[in-house]
């Protein structure tokens, strides 16, 4: 079997390339894409969309949501899939980066389920999802945040409030293995 391309999409955040640079060491085609690019103008296997600093700069990244791949929202990528898809954020009680351990609240989940049950994160609070869109399912929690990761396994969209492609996010690499593994 190939192995999937992947495409982060650009929501302008500061840890794109290391997005980028966590699925090429993970031995998968990827490409960074601008948020203006439409769908049908990328191949793809699967689909990150990117933590960025608002979500009036996210352009057509909400499209991508639709592109019949699975999407990985990692941050504000989170964010816009639940606000897009019906649920609810809002700002966070804690506001910048943190380390923070989050709790694995779904062993069985296909992105998640396979990381210890604490897991020491690197996550901003600036926002958060405070109301899951419907058919998505909490994943994961924390005493700073009460969605830290969500799934709907049924349409293949997955999000997680912590930043895995960063050195301080313990497992992060198993992250994107499991959507590597999904993709495939």
């Amino acid at each position: 079997m190939s192995e999937p391309r992947i495409v982060v999409i650009d929501n302008h955040g500061q840890f794109t390339h290391l997005e980028k640079r966590a699925l090429r060491d993970a031995g998968v085609d990827t490409e960074i894409v601008d948020n203006e690019t439409a769908p049908a103008e990328v191949d793809a296997d699967g689909v990150v969309l990117s933590g960025g600093p608002s979500m009036d700069r996210t352009g057509r990244a909400a499209e991508y949501l639709d592109a019949d791949v699975p999407v990985l929202g990692i941050c504000l990528g989170m964010q816009l899939m639940a606000t897009e898809l019906g649920g609810r954020v809002a700002s966070g009680d804690y506001g910048g980066y943190a380390d923070v351990t989050v709790e694995v609240t779904d062993g069985d989940d296909p992105l998640i389920g396979s990381l210890a049950p604490e897991t020491r994160t690197w996550a901003s609070h600036a926002d958060e999802v405070t109301e899951l869109p419907a058919g998505f399912t909490r994943t994961a929690t924390s005493e700073v945040c009460g969605v830290e990761a969500m799934s709907d396994p049924g349409r293949d969209l997955y999000g997680v409030q912590w930043h895995p492609e960063v050195a301080h996010t313990e497992q992060g690499e198993a992250v994107f293995e499991n959507f590597l593994d999904i993709c495939r």
